[in-house]
């Protein structure tokens, strides 16, 4: 990459650093366009994977083999579960508040616990044991009862959902959806919020569970992971207001009145998409192919069409396009996951992926093994 000489002006001041670059990030990188690329694979060539193919992508920057892959999923399953204290210790903690708070102190619990106090080989193992600590964390808030173990014989999400105890479900359905949401929000660049916020903490040398919560701490706002809840609670509303049986022009029509009443309307928008998420995309083609005649997949569809149609009217907006979060929580409703509290805790399932292996390679590897400094950027003094 050439130097690039910035210069900062005064109105680039108190934007959130947006469009500053402050590092690299060797896992993933998102086009205004074409949208998630993973290790320079576009996302729309790599969500019918498995998890674990991924995975190995992510750690290891290049396509496993088939023996690479197998050896992996092994080494994954050796380390998949958590022990009884950990557990134990989680389901000594109050219920109350939203769950993200729980998943934080669980993973500050499993640090502690069973931190290696070794970013490799801490990474590793926070993968491994994601989906055992996150059902865990589900099935202790929700109230559904003790978490089975990890099962050697099932894949990765394969057997998060059966550790899940979630009430008349069909598990291999929503293990399916379980997947696709797992692999579509593993990372996504270097610099949004959540993972900006973990590899900063790092930088300091906290070890990496305590950067994974603080990065999680950063997820669970409305602005970043939450999105999806609200997106949902957003979809049900137009439903609750509009019928099942609306029109594209009466859910037009409730999206401008919504913006003349200064109200918002979610899952529209994105820091660097210039287009419909590709990921979204994905989504979208999905329930129509599953769930095309679930009231809330219909109104997402007429939600997708009429609101970049609007929002377009307005020249300040520069993405009117659906977002992945316009879908997802839809889509986990339709296959049978109707807990909208719960999904921002599947979101950090995902990300804490891609966080841990950027974390690894700051602290690492960058600059030639030396790691990147402490993160230390300059304020100027505004007072009297």
């Amino acid at each position: 990459m050439d130097d690039v000489l910035f210069q900062v002006t005064k109105d680039q001041l108190e934007t959130g650093m947006r469009g500053y670059p402050v590092g690299y990030c060797t896992t993933s990188s998102v086009d205004p366009i074409k949208g998630l690329f993973y290790c320079g694979r576009p996302i729309s060539e790599l969500y019918k994977w498995e998890p674990e193919r991924i995975l190995y992508l992510l750690l290891h920057g290049k396509e496993g083999s088939s023996s690479d892959i197998s050896t992996f999923s092994g080494e994954l399953k050796n380390r998949a579960h958590c022990s009884s204290a950990v557990i134990k210790h989680i389901e000594s903690l109050p219920r109350q508040g939203h769950p993200m708070k729980l998943f934080n102190a669980a993973l500050l619990i499993l640090g502690m616990l069973e931190g290696q106090g070794n970013y490799k080989e801490d990474c590793m193992n926070l993968i491994a044991k994601l989906p055992h600590l996150v059902a865990v964390v589900i099935n202790y808030h929700a109230g559904w009862g003790e978490t089975s173990p990890p099962s050697a014989d099932l894949g990765y999400m394969e057997s998060f959902a059966r550790m899940l105890n979630v009430p008349n479900s069909d598990e291999t359905h929503l293990a399916e959806v379980f997947r696709l949401f797992n692999i579509l929000h593993y990372d996504h660049g270097g610099g949004n919020l959540s993972c900006f916020v973990g590899k900063a903490i790092a930088s300091g040398l906290e070890e990496m569970y305590g950067s994974i919560c603080g990065a999680m701490c950063a997820l669970a706002g409305p602005r970043h992971g939450k999105a999806n809840q609200d997106c949902l609670t957003f979809v049900h509303t137009v439903l609750d207001e509009v019928g099942g049986d609306a029109s594209a022009s009466d859910v037009e029509n409730l999206i401008r009145k919504r913006l003349e009443a200064k109200e918002l309307v979610f899952g529209f928008g994105h820091a660097v998409l210039r287009a419909e998420d590709a990921r979204a995309t994905i989504f979208y083609d999905y329930a129509q192919e599953h769930f095309a005649d679930h009231p809330l997949v219909k109104v997402a569809m007429l939600l997708r069409t009429e609101g970049p149609k609007v929002l377009k009217e307005n020249p300040k907006i520069s993405n009117p396009y659906p977002n992945v979060d316009a879908m997802s929580g839809t889509i986990l409703t339709a296959a049978g996951f109707p807990y909208p509290e719960y999904y921002t805790v599947l979101f950090g399932l995902s990300r804490s992926v891609g966080i841990a292996i950027q974390t690894v390679y700051e602290r690492l590897e960058a600059r030639g093994g030396k790691g990147t400094p402490i993160v230390r950027p300059r304020y100027l003094y505004k007072g009297p």
